[in-house]
């Protein structure tokens, strides 16, 4: 009842309630669009392609970060992920490149301009995909007769293309207007949705093997949704978990000098247990799609076969293990490129403030590295495990692959991390308006007009 009486208070908010119509809207219009086929491609005859994708592998993860659209052939085939990549890749230009350093340091304006080369970067990328898209098409299981005016046609290439490269920018543009007029991190909340959409159907499939096909029946479904259950609160646990380090603050006096510092207000830096979120795993995923694409250019080849062998099965044991290693990897060097202990520490000594018995400056900063490395590595362990578990579940198990998927990796900790971030967001409308919010029970308080 509490629960119901706290959705009810979301929507007397006028402001809210108006965001989370727009956000559902423009939501419904990305997924309308991931099922519109391409022009010049029959979809009656696009049956054989999507059920490539059912049983996962890695033409299943790149068909559920889009919701189905890569398997569609749709308008929206290339989903969001190329607008993804080039945040990722002018994220890190701004370490080494001086231009967009100073970009950063200029406040609203600056930010203005990378978003700009961000958005151009992402065209860039979808001018390279696009055409590796369309020329996979027929490899993929596309039929030669479901290509309407002929798969090598320059009309159907170039129009394609064209449309690919604005379904892109078009899903770019929806995920900025739910930021701007709706709830959440848009582009987050566009993959997140695009994850979720195929779920049900992965579930069904799971369902469907083991009751109806008499291979482990409904116990074993309640035992898998246990798990599941488990895995996701593990996933919170990871997203959530912080160190506080505590901070004393010296108390100003009218005359503008210190009183003693043990007057002063006691504060907290928290510092994240997995401060890098699911970069680590997008960038080791990322790396291992090279080794089976690089041997795959090379198939008389026995070494090459291996390889591929190896590294084409995202279940396999020796995926998983490099797969984990380069998690660990990636997660101590996007935490030290993301967190900056050194003006971490410059900021707090300008602001009057100390970590006690740590001496203000340099001292502070190597203070702060050792506690983030000292953190950093169960996180990246928790993490790594959290990636490699969809493997254990398919092994020890016999989940179908499909729905083993949202048993960990980024699948799951994007969710779990934008429906985090999403009920922050809801929670501060609701306590602004003194309401009680989605994450703190208690009484409910008079609304403030």
């Amino acid at each position: 009842m509490k629960f119901i009486e706290t959705i009810k208070n979301v929507f007397k908010i006028e402001e809210l309630r108006n965001r989370i119509m727009v956000t559902l809207g423009l939501l419904l219009v990305y997924r309308f669009g991931a099922q519109v086929v391409l022009p010049g491609i029959d979809a009656a005859k696009l049956g054989e392609f999507a059920g490539n994708f059912d049983q996962g592998g890695i033409g299943g993860l790149l068909n559920a970060f889009t919701g189905g659209a890569f398997a569609n052939a749709s308008v929206f085939a290339l989903g969001i992920m190329p607008y993804i990549s080039a945040s990722i890749v002018v994220q890190l230009m701004q370490i080494a490149v001086p231009y967009l350093q100073k970009l950063q340091k200029e406040g609203e304006s600056g930010r203005k301009k990378i978003t700009q080369i961000t958005r151009w970067l992402t065209i860039g990328i979808c001018l390279v995909q696009a055409p590796s898209y369309l020329a996979g098409l027929s490899y993929l299981g596309v039929p030669a007769d479901a290509f309407v005016l002929g798969q090598n046609s320059i009309t159907f290439i170039a129009s394609s293309i064209v449309i690919l490269v604005t379904g892109c920018i078009f899903a770019m543009w929806l995920g900025e207007k739910i930021t701007d007029k709706g709830v959440g991190n848009g582009i987050s909340i566009l993959i997140m949705v695009g994850i979720i959409a195929t779920l049900p159907v992965s579930f069904i499939q799971e369902l469907d093997s083991r009751v109806f096909q008499s291979n482990g029946g409904l116990i074993l479904i309640l035992i898998e949704l246990v798990i599941w259950f488990v895995i996701i609160l593990a996933s919170v646990m990871l997203v959530m978990a912080v160190r506080k380090i505590p901070v004393q603050y010296a108390r100003r006096t009218a005359s503008g000098g210190y009183e003693k510092n043990i007057f002063g207000a006691r504060q907290f830096i928290p510092l994240k247990l997995n401060a890098s979120g699911v970069m680590p795993i997008i960038f080791a995923q990322a790396i291992m799609f090279v080794p089976a694409a690089v041997a795959g250019l090379f198939p008389e080849s026995s070494a090459a076969q291996g390889i591929q062998a190896a590294f084409g099965d995202i279940f396999g044991l020796w995926y998983n293990l490099v797969f984990a290693g380069l998690i660990i990897i990636f997660t101590y060097f996007y935490t030290a490129i993301t967190v900056p202990t050194n003006k971490m520490a410059d900021d707090l000594k300008r602001s009057g403030g100390f970590i006690p018995g740590i001496k203000p400056g340099t001292d502070t900063a190597e203070f702060l590295d050792r506690i983030m490395s000292q953190i950093t590595l169960p996180g990246s362990i928790f993490l790594a495990l959290i990636a490699v578990f969809p493997a254990f579940v398919v092994k020890l198990m016999g989940i179908q692959q499909g729905w083993a998927l949202f048993y960990g990796g980024t699948s799951l900790l994007i969710m779990v991390g934008v429906a985090i971030d999403t009920m922050q967001q809801i929670n501060s409308y609701l306590l602004n308006r003194h309401y009680d919010g989605l994450m703190k029970s208690g009484k409910n308080r008079k609304a403030v007009a």
